[in-house]
This record gives structure tokens, sequence and C-alpha cells, in this order.
């Protein structure tokens, strides 16, 4: 049995095809303007890296991420909440929260013991808390995300960033930059800004360990350990926590082959939930 799963976020496109119980390949794409190109382009290296020539060979494909309704060769759409809870459950049952650290927005997912949602919050009005936020600082450093993470890292104290809009955020930072303050504590201090944004959500929730961090931002170490020292608890830790989503589409998809009545409801409670 071949699936795969798409996560088409704002930033990158994320591809898992699964062959039975096992990823056979992944790839992550940098977004285009037209989701579908974006989708063709990671599915396209998913299926060489497996050997695959056509997605024909794939018995069943599920969407997720914000472009997943502008991609016309996917067989079914689902939302990202739900994707990324049963992905983080299949890589490791023992987590319970789950946050979602995307390009625009971040979730914090409250799952149970069979990887479904009961219950999550979500910031997608604004940039901070997002990818976006670390990219902005990222440049107004001059510096690369992985070198703006290293960054964050130099320092055991922190200024204390007063903004949470990413936009007043960069003003303060150039200011302090400006002023001569020392740039891994001006780095430390927007990291913990971020941090303390993600632990009110966590809080709205209710954290129950344990915790695993997915989206591209999980691969930022200062945040990892931002969030391990605010929780007093370790983080679980993905391989590749920016295919999580892609990965519970496709678990997804593997379900809708081997029973889809069964999969037709009980996969849909985050989407009950928004409603509510």
């Amino acid at each position: 049995m071949l699936v795969a799963g798409l996560d088409l976020g704002s930033v990158t496109g994320k591809v898992v095809i699964m062959e039975d119980e096992s990823i056979l390949s992944s790839s992550v794409v940098p977004s285009t303007m037209v989701p579908e190109k974006t989708g063709l382009k990671a599915l396209g290296e998913a299926l060489d890296k497996a050997g695959l020539t056509s997605p024909d060979d794939l018995q069943y494909i599920i969407g997720t991420g914000y472009g997943r309704q502008g991609t016309s060769f996917i067989h079914k759409n689902m939302s990202e909440i739900t994707c990324h809870a049963r992905g983080a459950h299949w890589l490791n049952s023992d987590v319970r929260t789950v946050i979602d650290v995307g390009g625009q927005d971040c979730k914090v997912i409250s799952i149970d013991d069979r990887g479904k949602v009961v219950e999550f919050v979500m910031n997608d009005k604004c940039a901070a808390g997002t990818g976006r936020f670390f990219e902005v600082m990222s440049r107004t450093f001059g510096c690369s995300l992985e070198e703006f993470a290293e960054l964050s890292l130099q320092s055991d104290t922190f200024i204390h960033i007063t903004k949470q809009c990413s936009v007043f955020a960069e003003s303060e930072v150039i200011t302090l930059i400006n002023k001569g303050a020392d740039q891994a504590e001006i780095a430390a201090g927007l990291v913990d800004s971020i941090v303390r944004r993600l632990m009110a959500m966590v809080y709205r929730v209710g954290f129950s360990p344990k915790l695993a961090i997915t989206g591209g931002c999980a691969k930022n170490e200062g945040l990892v350990r931002g969030m391990e020292n605010a929780l007093k608890d370790k983080i679980v830790r993905f391989p590749d926590p920016q295919i999580v989503g892609a990965l519970g589409a496709a678990l997804y998809a593997r379900e809708m082959v081997v029973d889809p009545s069964e999969n037709g409801t009980s996969s849909q409670n985050a989407e009950s939930i928004l409603k509510s």
C-alpha cells in the first residue's frame, strides 16, 4: 500500500510517502505563490526518492495546511491540527501536548492516548510566536535562522523585550543594537518573549506531559531549550519535526485505504472543536 500526505504551508511544502506502516520518503521544498505548484514539486521530489514515477502509483493522497484547498490532485483535505496530532502520536505515543509553530501561525494541541484532538488554541492573527517572527528578527541581525538560534544560546542572561508585535519588536531590537546592547542577550530576550507567548497558550489548553514541538521552528534549539526551562520538563524531539503534519496526513490516507468508513468521523474532531 502506497499513500502520501501533503502539508502545504506558507513557507514550505512537505510530503511524506508511506508504504504500509513505514515512511518510504519525504521532501521539504520552499512554497511558491501557487499551492498546486508547490505540492507538485514536493510530491515529485518525494516520488523520486521513493523510486516511484507518478502520483498514480499512490492509492490515496491527503492534503493539509493553508494551501490544501488549492490543490487538485489530492483525494481529501484535513486540518493541520488533526494531522499534527496524529503524526506526533505515531512518532511517540506518550505525547499529550503538541505545539505546532508554523510560518504564519502557532497552535497548542492537547491529544488523548489515541492521538485524537481533545482541545486546542491557536494564534493566527499576529506574526508574534511564528516562524515569520524569527525570520524578521534574524534579518534584523543580518544572519540566517540557524545563526540567530545559535546566537540566542550564547548568553545565560537576556534583555527583556517589551513589544509582542513583530513590527514594534523589530524597532525595539534596532534601538537596542544601536545603543550597543549585547546582541546575544537581545537574541535570548527575543526567544524568551516567544516562550512566554507559547506558555500562555499551553496553560490555556492545560499542560499534560509529554510535550512535543512540530514545524520548522522546532529546529530552533534556542526555542526548544527555552520551552524546556519554562516547563521544567524535557521536550520530545523528533528526527524531522518539519514533516510531522505531512506524516499525519499520510497516516490518515493509509486509514482511508484500510477502512474508509471508520475514518470518516473520528479523524475530524479538530474541525468539530473549531466549530463549537
